[in-house]
């Protein structure tokens, strides 16, 4: 074309595309989680399913429910309130019926019958507890009718995959208070969904439970119902409601318990921060390998390497427990062996792992899945950083093998071409054609737009495999292995000179997005460049520029910074990822910020997110938001498809505020530094309690004075020491 531009073409729809047909922001749906079980319920506390709608009870990536719809007289009651409580433990719905006629008479009045629905996971069942009252003068009778449905959907089949077949369901009322669905399945795994009543119904069907009710004036009766979801047949030992929810309310309290905990002069801040550490502790689940923050609901509430590398990164300062269960889990699942489908090869950090019908049957290459070209050297990063904050020497020497399979995978596999850098491309004919974070089919791409083709050398990866070899350094020296720590040395210095003569564009005074498989620059700005200063790969001289960049209103919405420069030709602010905002792609240029000692446009970046996030529904931050420019009296532009709640979202607020403070540990001396510390304009004051150092712990006090912060420790245990760098 005369323009010079590339003719954009309409593409096929990528095979594990989720396509928005309707916004789950506009359905708000409520959502509760327990180990591998979630589910998610409308406002009323039910499920009803419509066009690819992900409302349901999920086990194991499978929904074992699908249709749940309470009735009072043949029609859905009136809602009145519906809360899902601060710790994520309790769904609460407040309902009352509307007005029943018989032959022009009214014969239940609106708001007689009070229904207050309660309802939790624990331990892959949903219990739920329906308590009815009459507030009318007189006697009611009236009939209250449960509809339940299940489809035994994969999650991937919800998200718009099409299968050539699958297995068929079956129902049975077993005995007066039970029914059951059973799934006969093409993968040989028993599934069946098992709902209990107490007391029994009046009727029951395979579709349909009905209670005739009697409630006199101010008369209550309950009814529990119980969903359980069972899988080869292993069924989960019942237990009462009320001891059920003080096991789930005790684990959420344990789990919260290892994190500092941050109070600050703004109670908004505060609301975020809770949310934020609420949905954390949801999401992370416990495996045999310690804890381990799932990605996000419903999309990805499963083990995903990137997003658990990066969420342990991000919530170091606060909680390094989560980072020691990330590095157990993944060097268990590293691969050891070469699989095309699977995009693996010996030393490879997951990218993901699936356990439902089709990753069993191969139908989706998800089952353990490796193409993640970043997870790899954000493994040996986390490694180096974990030690760096715990002197955890049992772990780090367990962790070992493991950290140098991922530098044999660098050195191998990563630079397949001898070039000096880490590229991508799949080798899996249905794996996922770009394997950085922004992985979407459109995300890498020229100036004029063309795809990049791979093999791709993404400008982030170059700076993870930077600060890997840096922090490697390190690691072998402690394990004794210096010749490995001499080579880690060289291949550092190299990469960083090849580095700059290859990606940076004096004209765009930017680092390149990537490199295509002729080596040729992708010369847009991306947020990607950004995450460079978390590495410490750029120069100062070219880190400063940067940053500059990035805070151009091109790049800076007034929410945060862009996944894409607005003057780039594929811009599109309502896009997954060519021009929205990601609050963790914030949270690691923030870090980055810190380090390179840009404190005031790291202040201007926090105060951005949180105020994005006083915006949102439960002060809760999505996986992302749209890049749409801020404007006075409007809050940020949702994306319809986000995740919420999403993990590495959810700790964006800890990493972004732990930078601006300048937290930095010293286990040899037991001292917790705060480098040239600084609080956003919004905060007057930050208190930081259960700060832990090995087994020592502390109370920290921080005032914010213009441009500086005292500190003061308010309590301490152990002999740990408190170090002011200003």
């Amino acid at each position: 074309m005369s323009t010079g531009v590339w003719p954009f073409k309409e593409t096929a729809v990528p095979e594990f595309y989720i396509p928005a047909t309707s916004s789950l922001f506009e359905r708000r749906p409520r959502t509760l989680k327990h180990g591998d079980t979630f589910a998610m319920f409308d406002h009323y506390g039910d499920i009803v399913v419509g066009d690819r709608t992900p409302e349901g009870i999920y086990h194991l990536d499978t929904r074992f429910l699908s249709r749940l719809i309470l009735k009072i007289e043949g029609q859905r009651p009136l809602l009145l309130s519906s809360t899902v409580q601060r710790n994520n433990a309790l769904l609460n719905v407040d309902l009352t019926n509307h007005d029943v006629f018989q032959d022009h008479t009214l014969v239940l009045p609106k708001g007689a019958i009070h229904i207050r629905r309660s309802k939790f996971l624990w331990q892959t069942a949903c219990y739920e507890v329906l308590t009815l009252r009459n507030f009318d003068t007189v006697e009611h009778t009236f009939a209250l009718t449960l509809e339940f449905g299940a489809d035994f959907a994969d999650l991937f089949e919800v998200r718009g995959f099409q299968r050539e077949k699958r297995g068929h369901v079956e129902a049975h009322v077993e005995d007066a208070c039970r029914l059951r669905f059973i799934y006969h399945s093409l993968d040989g795994l028993p599934r069946s969904t098992v709902v209990t009543f107490d007391p029994a119904p009046d009727r029951l069907t395979t579709t349909k439970s009905q209670f005739a009710l009697r409630l006199g004036p101010k008369e209550r009766c309950r009814i529990k119902v119980t969903v359980e979801c069972q899988v080869d047949n292993q069924a989960t030992h019942q237990r009462d409601f009320a001891r059920s929810v003080r096991r789930a309310r005790r684990a959420l309290l344990d789990a919260a318990e290892r994190a500092a905990v941050l109070e600050t002069s703004n109670e908004t801040v505060n609301e975020i921060l809770c949310q934020s550490m609420a949905d954390l502790t949801m999401l992370v689940t416990d495996t045999p390998w310690k804890p381990y923050p799932y990605a996000g609901i419903p999309w990805y509430s499963t083990a995903f390497g990137r997003d658990g590398l990066i969420t342990a990164i991000e919530m170091l300062w606060i909680d390094p427990e989560i980072a020691r269960g990330v590095l157990n889990f993944l060097a268990v699942h590293q691969a050891t062996h070469d699989d095309p489908r699977a995009d693996a090869e010996p030393g490879k950090i997951l990218h993901e792992m699936r356990q439902c019908e089709l990753a069993r049957l191969g139908e989706i290459p998800f089952g353990q899945y490796y193409g993640s070209v970043d997870a790899t050297p954000l493994f040996i990063i986390l490694a180096g950083l974990y030690w760096h904050r715990t002197n955890d020497r049992p772990t780090l020497e367990a962790l070992w093998p493991a950290v140098c399979r991922a530098f044999d995978w660098i050195e191998n596999y990563g630079d397949r071409d001898g070039d000096g850098f880490v590229e991508y491309y799949s080798r899996a004919s249905s794996g996922l054609t770009n394997q950085g974070w922004k992985d979407s089919g459109d995300a890498i791409f020229h100036a004029d737009g063309r795809l990049a083709q791979p093999p791709i050398a993404l400008v982030e990866v170059q700076g993870y495999v930077y600060l890997a070899y840096d922090l490697g350094v390190r690691l072998a020296t402690e394990m004794n292995d210096l010749v490995l720590a001499v080579s880690l040395e060289e291949k550092k210095e190299k990469l960083r000179n090849r580095f700059e003569a290859a990606f940076w564009c004096d004209d765009l005074e930017f680092y390149a997005l990537a490199l295509d498989g002729n080596k040729t620059p992708c010369r847009v700005r991306t947020s990607n460049a950004g995450q460079l200063l978390f590495t410490g790969l750029p120069c100062p001289d070219r880190g400063q520029k940067v940053v500059r960049s990035l805070f151009n209103s091109d790049m800076f919405s007034g929410w945060g910074i862009r996944t894409v420069s607005r003057k780039e030709i594929r811009y599109n602010p309502a896009s997954y990822h060519n021009g929205s905002v990601w609050p963790h792609d914030n949270a690691l240029i923030g870090l980055g910020l810190s380090r390179y000692g840009f404190k005031e446009e790291l202040t201007r970046l926090t105060t951005a997110i949180l105020t994005a996030a006083s915006h949102m529904d439960l002060r809760r931050l999505p996986e992302l938001y749209c890049g749409f420019q801020r404007e006075r009296d409007k809050g940020p532009t949702l994306y319809p498809v986000a995740c919420a709640p999403q993990a590495w979202a959810a700790a964006a607020p800890f990493a972004l505020l732990g930078a601006c403070l300048g937290v930095d540990f010293s286990p040899a001396t037991n001292t917790v530094r705060l480098v040239h510390p600084r609080l956003p304009p919004c905060l007057d004051w930050l208190t930081i309690r259960n700060l832990r150092l090995g087994r020592s712990r502390m109370d920290i006090f921080l005032q914010r004075h213009g441009d500086t912060v005292a500190a003061h420790v308010l309590k301490r245990e152990g002999p740990v020491e408190l170090e002011v760098i200003l």
